[in-house]
């Protein structure tokens, strides 16, 4: 799309903003950008922002100036910290009603009391949770569990459609978080499970890339596997889609939502240990994948010649 043709589609679409533009709220930005809105985005990072940019994203100089220029906020952001501290600056910036998509993992407490503030200060919060990858979120492989707002999320139908391949609205408010936790507790496990088979295999003597072939056509295969599995065949973490530091913030306010409800999570929790080796051990800012070395190393497993992802301390 020529510069002309985004800018005449950008006032056909209109102006969103993005706060947080990490792995994900980064690919929002260019998916929504390329398919011709006006994107306005903030983050902490200076690297992101100047990051975002250079990809023709206008920044913001925090996110009360962000709420001043676009009528529809989307939030992704790593810690419940942020958005509370997000929600303030909305707050105080005094703007005419602005709805605001809140797609991270939070608890439902921290939701709640987002949307009451925003609701005090006559503004809507819904509460959309996001389904996938960062590498999903390139391709637009994303799912979002949308609640709060049914006449909101079906006018948002055209915005959703352009970062994303699907929208299900779930009724009330928190429900969109709610079922997120179920995806997420399979994600756990079914990480962790490819890391398992594929170092089985390896000790074995079979080839990784073989271990993946075979389980892609199999009874075995799930969408985890095909995602991430790659990444354990080479041994490689460092171009993370989720972040181990990150996703133990998600893991606990499963584990927490779970113990509330006094719903036993055994295979849960036989995870938990494997993602807290592999923080401890310097994979924190790599992909969850690392979970596979983490088995490696307890297996006493070392693979001939390989590349491997330089580990950073968490």
């Amino acid at each position: 799309m020529t510069v002309k043709k985004r800018v005449l589609a950008a006032k056909k679409k209109g102006v969103v903003g993005i706060v947080g533009l990490g792995i994900m709220g980064g690919a929002f930005a260019q998916n929504l950008h390329a398919a011709g809105w006006r994107v306005v985005g903030y983050d902490v990072s200076a690297a992101r922002r100047r990051s975002l940019a250079r990809t023709g994203i206008d920044i913001a100089s925090d996110a009360g100036d962000l709420a001043a220029k676009a009528p529809t906020i989307i939030v992704s952001l790593p810690k419940a910290a942020a958005l509370a501290a997000t929600v303030a600056a909305i707050v105080k910036a005094s703007v005419p009603r602005r709805v605001v998509i809140e797609a991270s993992t939070f608890k439902l407490e921290d939701k709640a009391a987002a949307e009451a503030a925003l609701r005090k200060a006559g503004h809507v919060l819904l509460d959309c949770p996001v389904s996938g990858t960062g590498i999903q979120a390139k391709t637009k492989d994303l799912v979002i569990y949308a609640s709060g707002g049914s006449a909101e999320i079906k006018k948002l139908r055209p915005l959703f459609a352009d970062f994303t391949r699907a929208v299900h609205d779930l009724g009330e408010f928190g429900n969109g978080s709610r079922m997120k936790y179920v995806a997420n507790l399979l994600v756990a496990i079914h990480n962790v499970a490819s890391a398992e088979a594929l170092v089985l295999g390896m000790k074995a003597g079979l080839p990784p890339q073989l271990i993946y072939d075979q389980i892609r056509i199999g009874a075995g295969n799930s969408r985890v596997f095909e995602l991430r599995a790659p990444m354990m065949v080479k041994g490689r973490y460092d171009e993370p889609t989720m972040k181990v530091s990150i996703w133990q913030k998600d893991m606990d306010v499963i584990g927490s939502f779970a113990q509330a409800l006094g719903v036993p999570t055994p295979l849960f929790s036989a995870t938990l240990p494997i993602y807290a080796a592999a923080l401890s051990t310097g994979y924190g800012e790599q992909d969850t994948a690392a979970t596979c070395a983490v088995l490696e190393s307890m297996a006493g497993l070392k693979r001939g010649k390989r590349k491997r992802g330089r580990r950073k301390k968490s």
